[in-house]
């Protein structure tokens, strides 16, 4: 539930960050971050969920009907959501044993993952496909920050969990 009113707070601080123009006016994206320290620290099912209720709130942000075309689905952030936090998921028993160096890095990856995929399924539809520089930097720089920002995020999180008294460890017997 903490996770959850995070995801929501954070996608709402998203909107008052402006964009970086230094990175090529790149924007801050929180969210991930949040989801992917849920994907390692919660349950499989439970992180089915968180992945569920974040991709709903930015296809709820995202949608674009223009022209009486769809431009991003509706369904498309559940999907990579879902996908990019299963596959963090797995590196669970990492997490477990305090190593937090690979999730920090494939949270910029994932996040980039998740703009460029939004950025395809726009430019396939529309017929264009283009990449410049401005591009690439609108990509990328969002992952950057958010490797940037994972350590920060992770320890903040992992401190709420131990005042909240949240185990994050896997009950032992039991197979993830």
């Amino acid at each position: 539930v903490l996770l959850m009113v995070l995801v929501l707070i954070a996608q709402i601080a998203e909107f008052f960050i402006p964009a970086l123009p230094w990175l090529y006016n790149a924007h801050v994206y929180i969210v991930p971050v949040i989801v992917f320290y849920g994907a390692m620290a919660l349950p499989f099912p439970l992180m089915l969920a968180l992945a569920l209720y974040a991709g709903i709130l930015l296809d709820a942000l995202t949608v674009q009907i223009i022209g009486g075309k769809v431009e991003i689905s509706a369904g498309s952030s559940i999907l990579l959501y879902g996908v990019l936090a299963a596959l963090m998921h797995g590196l669970r028993p990492l997490f477990a044993r305090g190593r937090w160096e690979v999730h920090c890095i494939l949270s910029g990856i994932c996040t980039s993952l998740i703009i460029l995929a939004q950025y395809l399924m726009i430019t396939f539809r529309r017929g264009s496909l283009v990449f410049t520089r401005e591009i690439w930097w609108q990509i990328g720089g969002p992952g950057l920050i958010a490797m940037a920002m994972a350590p920060i995020l992770f320890w903040f999180l992992q401190w709420m969990g131990r005042v909240t008294a949240y185990s994050y460890l896997p009950e032992r017997g039991r197979f993830e």
